[in-house]
């Protein structure tokens, strides 16, 4: 039997400051802590490399998240990327993903990222106007995205994705339609439109408690996704997923096998892996992750196999995310080995599912709830 290609995720864990949304792991850079970090992951591509993987099944897509992965120099980007290469077999039409924030890269940084291999580019914009930016304190402003976009198709770059967020404090319907129509002047190849949400322990919670920020409007945020279904949908992007839009062919191939139960291997503190039917993840603290690599040994934290029947809940819960959907069978089959028989007969009547020929799929409405209704079906 032939295994298809997996994925890799190199987690880059720093940033030059947390925006006042973000609850993923990270530190603040430091020059001394990244290339001590890079040394890490040089160590931990070569075990996993050893480890995990063989010619016969190679990498179809490489992703660089964060954290902000450019806040490391293009030179120790591109170094571990050709260390992945000296370890890994990639396809020849393998993606290779970083993102990065419009302010910390140069025309010059993007010609090198092209030069190595990088073929695609992801830019956190968040929003297209300043005073958003502002209120979630999100460093940079429009003008360094416009320019980061301009940059890197000059330096060849031609698949561009924008990431952007939705329900931010202060923002309404016609700001929110401004960023979108701001973004579509830039024709990326790839747009992500995600709804805020209040992560505990963030500074924007923190705000929210003590009253200096006002909480997501839920009833404007399914406005705003649906003026952005309507917006990029016109302008020629399919939207593939609930989060994400994409012109023809330019569908994102790593985040995809997360969404249909594929394989990955994920490298850096706290980034997770799926493979052979098991969930492992790294510890998420850079000293420890260090410590381990440092000693020739693998920084995970914690493992767990998976049975048949917890396959089949994951691949329908991520599935459901895809536009396209699921096999209907798989839906029911996880309902009867759930006991969920009665939650999806529920949101099959109130067509928030709905079943066309032999697939199941999120109608429009159910959409608008996807999260919610993943939690039931859990």
């Amino acid at each position: 039997m032939t295994l298809p290609p997996l994925g890799l995720y190199l987690h880059i864990p720093f940033c030059r400051q947390r925006c006042d949304f973000c609850a993923f792991y990270l530190e603040i850079y430091h020059e001394g802590r990244a290339e001590t970090f890079v040394r890490s992951l040089m160590q931990e591509i070569g075990l996993s490399g050893q480890q995990y993987v063989t010619a016969s099944r190679p990498i179809q897509s490489v992703y660089f998240g964060g954290g902000t992965p450019t806040v490391l120099a293009a030179a120790q980007l591109t170094a571990i990327l050709s260390e992945v290469r000296a370890h890994f077999t990639l396809t020849s039409n393998c993606e290779v993903t970083v993102e990065a924030h419009p302010s910390t890269v140069s025309e010059r940084d993007l010609v090198q990222l092209y030069q190595a291999g990088v073929n695609r580019i992801s830019f956190g914009a968040e929003s297209m106007e300043d005073t958003d930016l502002i209120r979630i304190g999100r460093p940079g402003t429009v003008h360094e995205t416009v320019r980061a976009v301009t940059q890197a198709r000059i330096a060849g770059l031609t698949n561009i994705n924008l990431d952007l967020i939705y329900g931010l404090p202060g923002q309404d319907l016609e700001s929110w339609q401004r960023t979108l129509s701001h973004c579509l002047a830039l024709e990326p190849t790839h747009l992500s439109a995600y709804a805020l949400t209040v992560e505990e322990g963030t500074r924007l919670d923190s705000n929210i408690r003590r009253l200096r920020s006002p909480e997501p409007d839920e009833d404007l945020q399914i406005e705003m996704d649906e003026a952005a279904q309507q917006m990029l949908v016109n302008a020629g992007y399919e939207r593939y997923e609930v989060s994400n839009y994409a012109k023809p062919g330019y569908a994102c191939r790593h985040n995809l096998l997360y969404w249909t139960n594929g394989e990955y291997l994920g490298l850096g503190p706290s980034a997770q892996s799926y493979l052979g039917g098991a969930r492992f993840g790294n510890i998420a603290d850079l000293v420890a992750y260090n410590a381990s690599l440092t000693a020739n040994l693998l920084a995970i934290e914690d493992c767990a196999k998976l049975s048949e029947k917890e396959q089949l809940r994951d691949a329908v819960i991520f599935g459901l995310r895809l536009i396209r959907g699921i096999p209907s069978p798989h839906l029911h089959q996880h309902a009867e080995n759930y006991g969920h028989a009665t939650i999806t007969a529920q949101l099959l009547a109130q067509r928030l599912i709905e079943e066309d020929g032999n697939r199941s799929r999120l109608s429009a409405r159910g959409l608008l709830q996807a999260d919610t209704i993943a939690e039931q079906l859990y």
